[in-house]
């Protein structure tokens, strides 16, 4: 079996296309028809209808140029499915046999690779290779079954390099067709891809040649303010599922519990190989699933750990200029340039306050108010706000967690505080006592062998 082209009297029969332009994130997609499972919540994103058609799902994708609003005032020109970028999720559950028709609506040809999953080698959508090209109007159907449960992806093996910079992924699940030994039931469900753009500030569309340097680092193509929260109820079990279609890997972080990474692309992890994470790494390509247990009330960040990737429009020529006093040399400046602003000498956090206005179509470097001011944050930033009142399948937002009396950290009165009293410490053998000595330099001796 392969992939096949569409002729025009069946293009008539196919199921209608359906789109979605809103940024937010929508319900879980409960099901209808076919078996019944527990959906998933697409952060800032949807779940694909289908319809059934002789005991087949059927699905319509439709590759086209889309504008992604990736924050408040920040839009992207992108190229992705249905409507948005990234494509609406596909769920599926074991066993059923599906139909994708794809539709081309781009520019030049494309196709898809169906990420992971088991099918027939004619399927696996691979331009060239696998399949012939689909040409721009032309719409193909892919068929096959949904071997086995776990979270997959979806993404262009055409003109790769083009397509999947500027957008074109989606991800897929297969839920399992009865109670998996692997497999726990949760009550939060929740899945989303990594995503990395080349955006110069006050332009709409990525420079897809860039090979490392990206400046945009995105979940589900939102960058934080713009990124939802993941709203849960106290002691939910709650599940990710992350897929990383990056150039680089991510380590993926979460406040306030620890989690255990629960299956990959290949399946569900053995029980035996899993242990307790507060950080673990997604590589390029890669799916994790994370699982634990929202045991703890608060507004619990989560994001990558490599800092830059937690920041919107970076440049990444910007000299250090920490501990440098220019106050004098920005008199001079000022003068010609009645607007210069100083940035950098106590570091970047004046970033968050500065009210300088920026080009067109540019988000923030540092942003996002807290209940407590800023937040210096973007790109892959957001909260799992836990509460005991969060009722259960209500994915709205609670808003700031109200802390206990006495639960904050907060400043302290040094004046009429009581003093404290260093502990002695015990000089290092050669080392006489309140010597002082911070590095002890040992001089070279003779260069003779």
């Amino acid at each position: 079996m392969a992939a096949a082209a569409i002729s025009r009297v069946a293009m008539a029969a196919l199921p209608e296309p359906v789109t979605q332009n809103s940024p937010a994130t929508m319900p879980p997609l409960v099901p209808n028809t076919g078996r019944p499972y527990n959906p998933v919540v697409t952060l800032n994103g949807w779940t694909l209808p289908w319809r059934m058609n002789q005991g087949v799902k059927e699905f319509h994708l439709v590759a086209e140029p889309v504008v992604r609003e990736m924050a408040p005032g920040f839009k992207a020109h992108l190229w992705g499915y249905n409507g948005q970028s990234p494509g609406p999720t596909i769920e599926v559950v074991e066993g059923d046999r599906v139909r994708i028709f794809v539709t081309n609506k781009l520019p030049e040809h494309t196709s898809i690779h169906w990420h992971g999953q088991r099918l027939p080698n004619g399927m696996d959508g691979v331009s060239g290779l696998t399949q012939p090209s689909i040409k721009p109007g032309k719409t193909f159907v892919y068929e096959f079954e949904a071997r086995r449960p776990g979270t997959f992806m979806y993404h262009p093996h055409a003109d790769e390099m083009t397509q999947m910079a500027m957008g074109m992924m989606g991800m897929w699940v297969t839920h399992p067709k009865a109670r998996h030994p692997l497999i726990d039931d949760v009550q939060r469900d929740f899945c989303f891809l990594l995503s990395g753009y080349d955006i110069d500030p006050g332009s709409y569309t990525p420079k897809i040649m860039t090979m490392l340097d990206f400046n945009i680092w995105s979940w589900n193509s939102r960058v934080f303010p713009g990124i939802d929260s993941f709203n849960v109820r106290l002691n939910d079990k709650v599940r990710f599922r992350i897929g990383n279609l990056t150039m680089t890997n991510h380590p993926i972080h979460l406040h306030g519990h620890e989690f255990m990474v629960t299956g990959t692309d290949g399946g569900p992890t053995p029980k035996s190989a899993r242990w307790l994470e507060v950080t673990t790494d997604i590589a390029v390509g890669q799916m994790r699933q994370l699982e634990f247990v929202a045991d703890e009330e608060g507004d619990w960040a989560m994001h990558c750990h490599k800092s830059h990737h937690t920041m919107n429009a970076m440049g990444h020529n910007v000299p250090t200029m920490i501990g440098v006093d220019h106050s004098g040399l920005t008199r001079k400046i000022t003068r010609l340039i009645p607007d210069y602003m100083v940035m950098g000498e106590r570091g970047m956090a004046d970033m968050a306050e500065m009210e300088m206005e920026l080009p067109v179509n540019t988000a923030p470097m540092m942003t996002g108010q807290g209940p407590f001011g800023s937040v210096e944050m973007g790109g892959m930033f957001s909260m799992v706000k836990v509460r005991k009142d969060q009722k259960p399948g209500d994915y709205s937002d609670p808003g700031w967690y109200a802390h206990p009396p006495g639960t904050i950290a907060s400043p302290i009165d040094v004046a009429n505080a009581p003093p404290i009293v260093a502990a002695p410490v015990t000089p290092a053998v050669g080392e006489s006592q309140g010597s002082g000595v911070e590095v002890r330099v040992q001089r070279p001796g003779s260069h003779k062998h």
